[in-house]
């Protein structure tokens, strides 16, 4: 009855168009109530929760993205991008992937991402003869990159959710995001010279390094904040604080993107957008909580262990789950309703959760450019004033290479364990 109830308050108040904080908020509430538990008790709970390390992250990273998307790091990206890709056909194609992989090594936003690179390049790409639809199909599916290279705000909320430690979790997501990147680039190369798209100048030598040493600085943020986890250096938290001192100084000194006077306005965006983060979390946490008491979770473990589902078949299943309610929430949202539900079931049945984090990691990318909620077709779809259904056109062989990725993903554990494993260890 419990989950019938709650599937009926869920999408009828989506349907009624309530922001999903209201909607996961109201839903705790009322199965709290008519389970007969005070709600004094949650609201405690909730602060309990929210007082976490871990999340104090999450509005860190999220300034220093504002900091790098305002402050002309983009286009540094791009101009070292082209200077080394630009003798290929489909140049600007291939320099997209390859920004888009570098910028998410510092925004941790796939949506930020592609409407940074969205904004310089598919100008770029319609003004020297592309076809539009290909030119917003390669920004859009390379803007996923952004959830799964670390530092990856989606990764942060799946850790505080599953408690698992984030620094695992970002390595776990370094070769799938590669991997996904590497595929994208054979796929865009093969269409640039099937198509006979056009190469850019060839960069001078001298003109090579000055634009190299030129991204160093953007380049150097991420590299500062894994060497500070990794080396044992800073918690978490700590270089995340650092990593937006670092894209505050990168963009004032450097690109001078904005000027100081402009700070202000740029830390008041990115407060904006954490903030809403943050309120989503603390609605899905009052969700969470009554999940775990009612034993949902337990009752799936058994669920499973009466059917004799293995592991593989547990995740073919989840896969598809996903996939279809990526069709209707966005990111967080997802991750917010389904793992509560999902994070006590894993050990029992046999996956590793810092595997299962990519695997999640992985659908919710696909969830952000496929219809109809999917973010980064209404943000391409807006930076080119072209209708959604021309970057949907645009989005799908990509989409199938994604989804091609998510059963290697899946299926080759190793793939997201080789990393933390070296490091770490074994998860005990």
């Amino acid at each position: 009855m419990w989950p019938l109830l709650f599937l009926i308050l869920f999408f009828g108040l989506l349907a009624a168009g309530l922001p999903i904080f209201l909607v996961l908020g109201f839903c705790a509430a009322v199965l709290f109530g008519m389970s007969g538990q005070p709600l004094v008790g949650i609201a405690q709970k909730i602060a309990d929760e929210m007082n976490s390390s871990t999340l104090m992250a999450l509005p860190l990273f999220v300034m220093a993205a504002a900091f790098m998307r305002r402050g002309g790091v983009a286009k540094a990206l791009v101009d070292v991008a082209i200077g080394w890709f630009g003798r290929f056909r489909g140049a600007l194609a291939l320099v997209t992937v390859v920004s888009c992989t570098l910028f998410a090594a510092i925004c941790g936003s796939s949506v930020a991402t592609a409407l940074a690179m969205g904004t310089i390049l598919v100008p770029a790409m319609l003004e020297r003869g592309y076809p539009r639809h290909f030119a917003l199909g390669v920004v859009g599916a390379s803007g996923t990159i952004g959830i799964v290279i670390p530092p990856s705000l989606s990764l942060i909320l799946y850790g505080l959710i599953a408690e698992q430690s984030v620094p695992r979790l970002f390595l776990a997501g370094i070769l799938p995001g590669l991997l996904q990147a590497v595929t994208f680039f054979a796929y865009v190369l093969y269409y640039s010279y099937k198509h006979k798209l056009p190469r850019e100048e060839p960069v001078p030598f001298r003109s090579l390094v000055r634009i190299t040493l030129n991204a160093l600085p953007a380049l150097c943020v991420p590299i500062i904040v894994m060497v500070g986890i990794y080396g044992g250096l800073m918690t978490v938290t700590e270089s995340a604080a650092i990593s937006a001192l670092a894209a505050l100084v990168v963009s004032l000194v450097f690109y001078r993107g904005f000027r100081w006077t402009q700070t202000l306005d740029v830390v008041a965006d990115a407060i904006k957008s954490a903030a809403t983060i943050m309120i989503i979390v603390a609605s899905a946490l009052a969700f969470g909580h009554w999940m775990t008491d009612s034993g949902i979770p337990a009752k799936l473990v058994q669920f499973t262990v009466d059917h004799n589902l293995h592991a593989w078949e547990f995740l073919l299943a989840i896969n598809l789950l996903l996939l279809l309610l990526g069709c209707f929430l966005e990111v967080a949202a997802t991750l917010l309703v389904v793992m509560p539900i999902l994070a006590p079931a894993l050990k029992p049945i046999g996956v590793d959760p810092v595997h299962f984090a990519i695997v999640f990691t992985h659908n919710m990318e696909i969830a952000l450019v496929h219809p109809p909620v999917g973010l980064n077709l209404y943000v391409l779809a807006t930076i080119s004033t072209a209708p959604v259904w021309e970057v949907v056109r645009g989005i799908w062989p990509f989409l199938i290479l994604l989804v091609l990725v998510l059963m290697i993903i899946t299926y080759v554990p190793e793939l997201s364990l080789w990393l933390p494993h070296l490091v770490y260890g074994p998860a005990r």
